[in-house]
């Protein structure tokens, strides 16, 4: 397949719908879903997003999606996934989940098979086997190998703070430290995220009768303290859909990025008139206020298909796009905040 490359660094792209985009160059997983999207007259959204996202999780997209990337302190590799639906404002969503592999799939079982919007854990593996999805070690050589090299560094970087001893020269096992944790806003945070250390595929897919659905899919935070769960399978955070006005999809440091609710105020600044572009720009920079070096990038696509996006901590931003103008599927770019 030709890959065609184009950079935006003011103006974005519009394309009518239907219309596949997600972050990052995961072109495959956009084609998918556009294949899928196209495959019928009938709406078939969900199924579009769903086999779109399991495509990254099968090829294991920059080690940051699916099994066998992201180990955490324990060398276990867990995933979080969300779907977001338009039409219904319903939601289904995993997080931490063990042991199988389809994370994306898991997530619309729970949206489709049950009145909760999110389930965690062990007991979230329990209910997609009950759906017969197969109990799978997530583990690799690859992500074993990133896990023994990590103990080896002296567990560096990790994302302890004010405990003892040291987490910047030593592993744990850690206790509280006895020095008074400082509370203050600090205007910067660690560079553990960057463009292999991003946190997810975030996907929208609108159809051609207008129907909007949002989702993403993830291994999380690599050497994340066991238990964690990022913004990505949070509504409102990792991706948000309203059939009414439009979706978005956000990705990077998903500590902080889901403090802020970037994707809902994306959504919300469409329903007041923003442009695609203007709503990308005002959802980030309520972080970028806080957190000037936070990385991270969002894309957002309104109910007729017109596109935007917004960056920071990277000196570009790509996401991917098909639509009756780009049959085969592009990569775009856009110029990040923090680039002058």
């Amino acid at each position: 397949m030709k890959i065609l490359l184009i950079i935006f660094t003011f103006q974005l792209c519009s394309a009518n719908i239907p219309l596949v985009v997600n972050t990052w160059n995961f072109i495959n997983a956009t084609q998918k879903a556009w294949e899928i999207l196209n495959i019928s007259e009938n709406d078939n959204a969900l199924d579009a997003l769903t086999l779109g996202c399991k495509v990254c999780q099968d090829e294991q997209c920059d080690n940051t999606v699916g099994y066998g990337g992201s180990p955490d302190e324990n060398g276990e590799t867990t995933l979080d996934a969300l779907i977001f639906d338009g039409d219904t404002m319903d939601m289904g969503a995993v997080g931490g989940l063990r042991s199988v592999k389809n994370a994306i799939a898991v997530a619309r079982y729970v949206l489709e098979h049950s009145e909760h919007s999110f389930l965690v854990g062990n007991l979230a593996s329990a209910f997609a086997e009950k759906f017969g999805f197969p109990n799978e070690s997530l583990q690799t050589n690859f992500s074993l190998n990133l896990w023994e090299e990590w103990k080896a560094n002296n567990c560096q970087p990790n994302f302890w703070k004010n405990v003892f001893p040291d987490p910047k020269n030593h592993c744990g096992p850690y206790t509280e430290s006895n020095i008074l944790a400082d509370n203050t806003l600090t205007n910067t945070v660690p560079t553990k995220f960057n463009s292999r250390n991003h946190d997810t595929i975030g996907m929208i897919v609108i159809s051609q009768s207008g129907h909007i659905v949002a989702g993403t899919s993830t291994n999380g935070a690599t050497y994340k303290i066991p238990g964690r769960v990022g913004d990505s399978p949070i509504p409102g955070a990792g991706a948000y859909a309203d059939s009414n006005y439009g979706a978005a999809a956000a990705t990077g440091d998903g500590d902080i990025m889901m403090r802020f609710l970037p994707s809902f105020l994306a959504v919300e600044q469409l329903r007041l008139g923003a442009s695609p572009e203007k709503a990308a720009k005002i959802s980030l920079s309520r972080i970028i206020d806080k957190y000037p070096t936070f990385f991270g990038g969002i894309i957002v696509a309104d109910k007729k298909g017109n596109i935007g996006a917004y960056c920071n901590g990277m000196e570009q931003f790509p996401f991917s796009v098909a639509s009756a103008d780009y049959p085969n599927s592009v990569i775009k770019y856009v110029n990040c905040a923090n680039v002058k």
